[in-house]
């Protein structure tokens, strides 16, 4: 990817705090390895090599000196400023990420365990935020899906045309999100926010819209997920 400068200021934050219980595994799955490299490496080189002007490596904390020197140093991530350990939640991470971006114009929001970013998906995402100040990444779900209630039975079957299943980036204007967190912490109401699309839904007059994602562009949260991870590096599909 070329590196193409912008008159705004686009910054990036890497979540890479997560626990990865459901990997099964001792390393943090943001830390395992594909093709000889940590999966975070990937999200960081994407923005190292696009036009991001600067990355925050949000970490668990504690593990803030071995990234600075086995991940940033050893694989020269120079767009990287700042290396700071994350909160309980996954909110807690990204508002501390949010206050070290301080001063920018656009945040990249992005999962450390996605490890096929691209550049035509970053374009994608550059162009829909400047338009629209809120958006994030997605793609139309494929299968048809069921609400239930607590005991399985079928209560809706929602019209597929309109359900996407929502991925990272998610990048928004930053005074739109930083107001928005800062709204949602006033107000005490975190429960249930899975995503930074939530916050901006819930706490932010602006409405988010949604850019085509990828089908590469998944999440290593599981064994399997790992799997199907080094099936399409290996094969570059």
């Amino acid at each position: 990817m070329e590196n193409r400068k912008t008159e705004k200021k686009h910054t990036a934050i890497v979540l890479a705090a997560g626990k990865g219980s459901r990997m099964h595994s001792e390393t943090p799955k943001q830390f395992l390895e594909l093709e000889g490299r940590p999966l975070v490496c990937y999200a960081l080189q994407a923005f190292q090599e696009s036009f991001i002007d600067e990355i925050i490596l949000v970490t668990g904390e504690g593990q803030e000196d071995y990234c600075r020197e086995e991940i940033v140093k050893r694989y020269g991530f120079t767009k990287v400023k700042q290396v700071i350990a994350g909160g309980k939640e996954r909110y807690d991470s990204v508002y501390r990420g949010l206050c070290a971006a301080a001063p920018c114009d656009y945040v990249y929001i992005q999962d450390g365990a996605r490890p096929f970013l691209d550049e035509a998906l970053l374009l994608r995402a550059k162009a829909c935020v400047e338009e629209s100040g809120a958006c994030a990444a997605g793609m139309p779900v494929k299968d048809t899906i069921k609400t239930v209630d607590a005991d399985g039975v079928v209560r809706a079957t929602p019209d597929r045309r309109f359900l996407w299943q929502i991925q990272t980036p998610q990048v928004f204007s930053f005074p739109i999100i930083m107001e928005a967190y800062s709204r949602m912490f006033a107000a005490g109401e975190c429960e249930g926010i899975t995503d930074d699309a939530m916050v901006a839904e819930r706490f932010s007059p602006v409405a988010v819209r949604l850019f085509e994602g990828s089908d590469r562009n998944i999440k290593i949260t599981t064994p399997s997920d790992l799997l199907v991870a080094k099936i399409l590096a290996e094969n570059k599909f």
